[in-house]
């Protein structure tokens, strides 16, 4: 915001002077042409007989016609000074000391060798030395130049100084502001201690008095006197210079008026309402900015979406120290949402554009759903770049309001994309996941996803056909088909899946307060299980069907890294397992986690989890559907699924219960972390968990952060370790634990 003072004077205007210059130009007595124009004939001032009888004729001389003297070749410099010396000496009276034209003549004269000399300046210079040819250049020799002291001896010396504000104290106070820690961020003296001389100084000097006066009137002093000035150090003082700035504020300017120069709004003054200026506060520059885009958000929130703020006028009075303020602003017309047309390389059509909006045609107008249009569009991951703004449409929606065309300008993204992770844990082994999808092969938003896995206890492969936003904002479509086979100590299987599901999910881009999905799948699998009558691992085979369903409440601040709010799951999935029987069963879970901000760096989580499984005997149940507890996921020192009853063989079994408890104490540092954790937990074979014979494991972990999560290892240990448990577990993955 630039001011300028008079006694009474405005800011942001000024005016500009515009110099014209005239040429004469002679022309002759008589009218000519000059190219296609004729020019009139004017009447000499003097003519040319008048000119010639004014010009007064040349004396004239018997024997040579003309002025003799005007005629004469001219005397050399030698001739001339001996006839000056010997007229200065005729009148030079007899005895006078003075040295006069005479010596100078015969300083002027000829050598004994006969050269002609000639007096300039105190010097005698040679004829013969001036017509001289010059030396060729090859043949000329320049002597060095000899020091008197050694070359490192005039190497460049530097000055040292300091900077030392004066004045500032009654600023500082009644602004709230250290306005001299402002002036060090930006100031050229600061910059550097050190110059190469005192002009370098004073040059910085008086870069950082225009800095000051420029700080002061940011916060409403606009006729401050900054005086700059340069302290030497004393005689024989080693000391630094002294960069001083004295500083006298003045007085600070408040507002003595506001006014808002704008035409009628619905509802009325609603530009003058969202203008947060108060008579008798202080003119600061920042505020008055943040005021007046605070007008342009709040009318564009509320109807106006082509408001626009014009050039601010500020008249200040030197003598009270009061500013007038007008702000003119111009509404535009009330305006509802239009129709949506598209530019650019389209990617989606206006009908599809119209489910991700949460708007219709006819609503009043609001920038924050035009915002969040754009987000959404963005989300979709298929856009390089997207821009959506309000267009005139002309088109009359009633109630003195018009409809805005919304106009989404796209340009289509890379479609397809290959993606990768890979993780450690003991028990599961290495596990590396790999994917290639095209994002858009059946528009819009019509995926098709080709994944697999490899990993030292689980390999697979799966096809996948998603579309997201079907038909309805934030509702994902997934058809699904995979085959697996897991190699654990609990199970081996070989799995074949088909599931079909309809979702809403949080992602890393767009995560939501609530999510919910639910579905149907069949599976076929053939999976080794402990027979108690013949003490044997045998195979069977089970063909299951079932429904899901999973509800989430999400009040987390991050997906992949919260440090605050808390989080709430809870699933049910109806079974039905045939294995040379029908037997119907329900598997129930909730997950719940907390996060706690101790401090900027320092987090405290915690999480639980409630397993069941009724209405089937655990024979009666494939292995694979069982509940297990132990490992990165679960309870940490503990290999994977190795908690809860086990065969003879120490293998586990599963059960139809668990209980798991988890607390972190997650301390960040730059873009590392490090975390202390003690898990608890244990699967049981009845129905119902009662949290006896608990087991705990405890560990360290570190934590590297990235733009897409934190990258997780963990170290721990069983605490009560018994025979046959890994005395340190390992575990790496992407995100924190939970």
């Amino acid at each position: 915001m630039t001011i300028a003072l008079q006694r009474k004077y405005r800011v942001g205007h000024s005016i500009g002077w515009l110099a014209l210059g005239w040429m004469l130009i002679p022309c002759p007595a008589t009218a000519q042409e000059v190219g296609d124009a004729h020019l009139p004939q004017v009447e000499p001032i003097v003519s040319d007989e008048e000119f010639r009888q004014s010009i007064p004729a040349l004396e004239q001389s018997e024997d040579q016609g003309a002025d003799g003297e005007l005629y004469k070749p001219l005397e050399s410099i030698a001739e001339f000074e001996r006839r000056m010396a010997a007229e200065d000496a005729a009148t030079q009276p007899q005895g006078s000391d003075t040295p006069g034209a005479a010596q100078t003549a015969a300083a002027a004269s000829v050598l004994d060798d006969g050269d002609v000399v000639e007096e300039i300046g105190d010097a005698l210079i040679s004829d013969k030395e001036l017509l001289k040819p010059l030396l060729p250049i090859d043949r000329f020799e320049v002597t060095p130049v000899e020091y008197a002291q050694a070359e490192d001896a005039l190497e460049e010396t530097s000055i040292r100084y300091e900077t030392r504000l004066n004045g500032l104290e009654s600023a500082n106070q009644e602004s709230g502001t250290d306005l001299a820690a402002m002036f060090r961020s930006l100031s050229a003296l600061e910059k550097n201690s050190e110059a190469a001389n005192v002009a370098m100084i004073s040059a910085r000097l008086d870069e950082d008095a225009d800095l000051m006066s420029t700080l002061l009137a940011s916060e409403g002093w606009y006729s401050p006197i900054v005086s700059a000035r340069i302290e030497r150090p004393d005689e024989g003082d080693s000391g630094p210079y002294r960069a001083v700035l004295d500083i006298t504020p003045g007085q600070r300017y408040v507002f003595s008026e506001i006014i808002v120069a704008a035409r009628p709004t619905v509802p009325p003054g609603l530009a003058r309402d969202n203008l947060p200026l108060s008579i008798g506060e202080p003119i600061i520059a920042e505020r008055v900015q943040r005021a007046e885009a605070n007008v342009t958000v709040a009318l564009g929130e509320q109807g106006y979406p082509f408001a626009k703020i014009g050039q601010r006028d500020i008249l200040l009075d030197r003598e009270t120290g009061e500013g007038a303020y007008t702000l003119p602003v111009e509404i535009g017309p009330r305006s509802r949402f239009g129709d949506f047309a598209t530019q650019g390389e389209a990617v989606f059509d206006p009908d599809h554009i119209a489910v991700l909006a949460r708007f219709r045609r006819g609503e009043l107008y609001d920038r924050r759903k035009i915002d969040d249009l754009r987000k959404a569009l963005v989300a979709t991951g298929l856009l390089s770049t997207v821009s959506v703004e309000p267009v005139r449409s002309g088109e009359s929606a009633g109630e003195d309001s018009t409809f805005a065309t919304i106009l989404v300008n796209q340009t289509a993204g890379p479609p397809r994309t290959i993606a990768g992770s890979a993780g450690y844990g003991s028990g599961e082994g290495f596990r590396l996941e790999a994917s290639w999808t095209h994002r858009n092969m059946f528009p819009p938003e019509g995926a098709v996803i080709f994944s697999g896995v490899a990993g030292t206890r689980e390999q697979g492969a799966g096809a996948t056909f998603r579309r997201a936003n079907a038909g309805k904002r934030d509702r994902t479509f997934e058809l699904v088909g995979e085959v697996l086979h897991s190699e654990f100590d609990a199970f081996s299987a070989y799995t074949g899946r088909l599931a079909a599901r309809i979702s809403r999910d949080s992602t890393p881009i767009w995560q939501k307060r609530m999510t919910y999905s639910f579905g149907a799948e069949l599976l076929a699998t053939a999976e080794k299980d402990y027979d108690p009558a013949s003490g044997m691992r045998d195979r069977q085979t089970y063909f299951i069907g079932g429904l899901n369903g999973e509800l989430g409440i999400d009040h987390s601040n991050d997906l992949l890294d919260p440090t605050r709010g808390f989080r709430l799951t809870t699933l049910i999935q109806p079974e039905a397992s045939i294995d040379g029987g029908f037997t119907p069963y329900v598997r129930a879970r909730v997950d719940g986690s907390a996060y706690y901000p101790v401090s900027d760096g320092l987090v405290i989580a915690g999480r639980f989890r409630l397993g069941t499984i009724q209405a089937a005997k655990v024979q009666d149940v494939a292995p694979s559907r069982r509940l297990y507890a132990g490992g990165g996921g679960s309870v940490r020192g503990y290999g994977y699924q190795q908690l809860g009853p086990l065969d003879p063989f120490g293998d586990p079994t599963g059960g139809r219960s668990l209980n798991e408890l988890s607390a972190e104490v997650r301390y960040r540092f730059s873009d590392f972390g490090i975390v202390g954790f003690v898990d608890a937990g244990q699967s049981y074979a009845r129905t119902t968990p009662d949290f006896s014979n608990l087991r705990y494991g405890a560990g360290i972990g570190g934590r590297y952060y990235t733009n897409f999560g934190p990258l997780r290892v963990d170290i721990a240990t069983p605490i009560d370790r018994r025979p046959g448990e890994s005395r340190v577990n390992v575990y790496i993955s992407i995100g924190q634990a939970f």
